[in-house]
C-alpha cells in the first residue's frame, strides 16, 4: 500500500538509491529487471526513483534477483519500516507548495545550505512576521490562516536546521533590504533578527553594495544549494522566479557545480562579513530614524 502523501525521506532515498546501485551492479536494465520479476518497467522506475513506499515483498524479490548478500539483506530489510515513516514535515504538508514537499528529504538531511535572494531576504532567514507580509504581497490567493501556517512552517525548517548543526550561508544586496515589506515594526524586527543571525557561528551573512559591479548572480531569481553529505543523495538547486509556488530543483552535477561556481564567485565579490554587520546596523539605524 503506497503511503499517505508527505513527500520521501531521507532514509527513504538512501535505500531507493542502494537498491538501484544493486541493480547496476548485476548489470540489469529497468526493463530486464522488472521482466525477471513480472512487473511492468513503470513499478520499478516509480520504486527507483521514490515516488511509493518500500514493499516488504517487493524489496526482498529485489534483493534476491540482484544477488544481494546476506549481510547487506538483512542491513536493507531492516532499515524499510524506518524508511517508510513519514518525514517529520508529514502534518504541515498542507502548508508545503507541491516541489517542497520531495525537498525536504534532502533538507532534512543537509549540512550546509548556500542561498541568495536578489530582492528580500532569504527565506531561510525571514521573521515569521516578514515572511506573511511577503506572503501578502505576492501570494494573494492565500488567506491570513495559510500565511500563519506557512510562517509557522518556516520557523520550524529553521529550528531543524540549527538541531541538525546545518549552516547557512546567504548573499543579497543591500537594496534587498530596502524593500519595504510590511511595517516599520516587521523591518525592524526582520533587520534586528539578521544582526542575531550575522553573529551565530552557523550563519554567513554577505550583502552586495549598491554600487558594485555586476557578479553572476546579478539577475538571478532567488535560489538555494543544498549540500549533503550522505553519498547516497545528491546535492540539490532550487531556483525560485516562476509563477508563485512554483520552482525549479536540479540534482544533476553539472548543474550544481555552475551555481556553486556561480556563489564561489559572488560571494568573493561581496562585501567581508565584519563590513556586512557594520552595514546591517546602519540599514537598522536608518529603520529606526
Amino acid at each position: 500500500m503506497a503511503r499517505e502523501r508527505s513527500g520521501r525521506t531521507a532514509q527513504h532515498l538512501v535505500l531507493v538509491a542502494r537498491l538501484r546501485h544493486l541493480r547496476e551492479g548485476a548489470g540489469l536494465s529497468v526493463p530486464q529487471a522488472a521482466r525477471r520479476l513480472g512487473w511492468h518497467p513503470s513499478t520499478l522506475r516509480r520504486l527507483e526513483q521514490a515516488q511509493t513506499s518500500l514493499d516488504v515483498g517487493q524489496v526482498s524479490d529485489l534483493l534476491a534477483q540482484y544477488g544481494a548478500g546476506a549481510a547487506e539483506t538483512d542491513d536493507i530489510m531492516g532499515r524499510l519500516n524506518a524508511a517508510n515513516m513519514p518525514g517529520w514535515w508529514h502534518p504541515w504538508r498542507d502548508a508545503m507548495d507541491p516541489w517542497l514537499m520531495d525537498l525536504m528529504s534532502v533538507e532534512s538531511a543537509t549540512s550546509f545550505v548556500r542561498t541568495w535572494d536578489p530582492a528580500l531576504v532569504p527565506l531561510l532567514l525571514r521573521t515569521p512576521a516578514y515572511a506573511m507580509a511577503v506572503d501578502e504581497a505576492m501570494r494573494p490567493e492565500l488567506d491570513a490562516a495559510a500565511r500563519r501556517r506557512r510562517a509557522d512552517l518556516l520557523a520550524m525548517r529553521q529550528r531543524r536546521l540549527r538541531e541538525q548543526q546545518a549552516r547557512v550561508w546567504a548573499v543579497l544586496p543591500v537594496t534587498a533590504l530596502r524593500c519595504r515589506v510590511g511595517g516599520g515594526e516587521v523591518m525592524r524586527e526582520q533587520l534586528a533578527a539578521l544582526q542575531e543571525a550575522a553573529d551565530r557561528p552557523d550563519v554567513m551573512v554577505q550583502l552586495h553594495p549598491e554600487c558594485s559591479p555586476p557578479h553572476p548572480l546579478t539577475g538571478v531569481p532567488a535560489l538555494s544549494l543544498y549540500r549533503v553529505e550522505i553519498r547516497e543523495i545528491a546535492d540539490h538547486v532550487v531556483r525560485e522566479g516562476g509563477l508563485p509556488g512554483t520552482a525549479e530543483v536540479w540534482d544533476s552535477n553539472p548543474s550544481v557545480q555552475e551555481y556553486q561556481a556561480m556563489l564561489d564567485v559572488s560571494c568573493v565579490m561581496a562585501m567581508r562579513p565584519d563590513r556586512t554587520r557594520e552595514v546591517l546596523q546602519d540599514e537598522y539605524d536608518r529603520e529606526q530614524g
